[in-house]
């Protein structure tokens, strides 16, 4: 149990990390990112945050 919290903590961590990160990057003069390919890996590590989030808080419900 305190296993899970520790690890739902984590990734709550990670995803507003990489969401603030991912915010910053992006231009909306030009709706382009500074860095692309880092971008995309930040895109990957971000939603795979988010799916281990709501996978674990469906098994709650």
């Amino acid at each position: 149990m305190e296993n899970k919290k520790v690890v739902t903590f984590i990734f709550w961590i990670v995803a507003i990390i990489l969401g603030v990160t991912l915010y910053k990057q992006f231009d909306f003069e030009n709706l382009k990112f500074e860095k692309p390919a880092l971008a995309v890996i930040y895109i990957l590590c971000f939603a795979f945050a988010i799916f281990i989030l709501v996978k674990n808080s469906k098994k709650k419900i």
